[in-house]
């Protein structure tokens, strides 16, 4: 990893508080944000810290279930988002781009299908990639809370940009306070502000 990860790869402050937020917009995922640079191997646990869980095996009968019904009706959205959701929670994130891509030919404005695929993408060390996938996401839903959190959590742990982190966040906050991305928004810029107030002391928007 290299030393310019700063704030939030050093002490793992925040990666304590954002286990968990790179999500799908589906549905409720515990996922462990890999605090590597694209490209770089995983950081290894440090002494004392519980490896991290193995993913769930892939439900093979369900994903059986939903490629025949994919295959039969070559215009159905659901049987493609349903698929790539199983490969999501498998963490076989290839596969999960594969179908979530196809879904997204179908349905181009679906900012829940677009905000999974580019989390699914940040999950291959492909942060660029992830980052216009939530542009996406934002032109056609611009208050999609868990994209600007997701967008958020990219631009720190993938791009090492802790100002464009913080405004992400802060956008957050300023839409749903109280929501549960609100509230893992606030946590993120209160850790961020005690680890490098020079960054996340800055205004939005400057």
């Amino acid at each position: 990893m290299k030393p310019d990860s700063i704030a939030f790869a050093v002490a793992g402050i925040v990666f304590g508080l954002l286990a968990g937020w790179v999500i799908g917009a589906q549905y409720t995922i515990t996922r462990a944000v890999p605090l590597a640079v694209a490209g770089a191997a995983p950081a290894a646990p440090a002494p004392g810290q519980a490896q991290p869980p193995a993913p769930p095996p892939l439900n093979e009968s369900d994903a059986a279930k939903y490629r025949t019904l994919a295959e039969a009706d070559p215009t159905s959205v659901a049987p493609r988002v349903a698929l790539a959701n199983l490969y999501f929670d498998a963490e076989r994130y290839n596969d999960a781009v594969k179908w979530y891509e196809e879904a997204m030919k179908l349905d181009a404005r679906n900012a829940d299908v677009s905000t999974d695929l580019g989390v699914s993408y940040y999950y291959l060390n492909q942060p660029d990639r992830a980052l216009q996938q939530f542009d996406h996401s934002l032109a056609i839903s611009p208050k999609h809370t868990k994209t600007m959190l997701n967008m958020g959590i990219v631009r720190a742990f993938g791009k090492q940009d802790l100002t464009g982190a913080s405004k992400a966040w802060q956008q957050v906050i300023d839409i749903a306070p109280a929501s549960p991305e609100g509230q893992a928004a606030k946590r993120a810029l209160d850790a961020m502000k005690n680890a490098h107030p020079g960054v996340a002391g800055q205004a939005p928007g400057t």
